[in-house]
């Protein structure tokens, strides 16, 4: 594990949004390559995922950033499990409802799973743009 945030409510993703960016782009993470827009579209997603744990999960909410071999992932778990997430596509544009297929349009992937106590929803993002 890279970094991870504890969220209670929404006031907290202006601080996940700027640390996230940070631990993407502080420090190098691979010796020699660029990010490209990776560190942009992974803050786009996580504050979507975030926002809708925050909203319709139980907090708190925990985000956690990840690295496996050939990938950043994106973690994001609420206390919710009673719901199972889906995508939104059949709601008209205006309605809401989009945060999955907004993560699955700028990420390599995303699913989730639950444990005994939470739900996660994670997305994965290329290590090399």
């Amino acid at each position: 594990m890279i970094q991870a945030w504890i969220l209670d409510d929404s006031t907290q993703l202006r601080h996940l949004r700027s640390a996230l960016q940070e631990a993407l782009t502080g420090h190098p993470l691979v010796a020699g390559d660029t990010l490209g827009d990776v560190p942009e579209r992974m803050v786009l997603v996580a504050t979507e995922l975030a926002t809708n744990a925050i909203i319709h999960g139980h907090p708190p909410t925990e985000v956690r950033l990840l690295r496996a071999d050939d990938c950043f992932v994106l973690d994001v778990a609420d206390r919710d499990l009673s719901t199972v997430p889906e995508l939104a596509d059949t709601r008209p544009l205006h309605a809401g409802g989009r945060g999955l297929q907004l993560a699955r349009s700028f990420s390599l992937d995303v699913g989730w799973y639950a444990t005994a106590t939470t739900k996660h929803i994670w997305a994965t993002f290329p290590l090399h743009p």
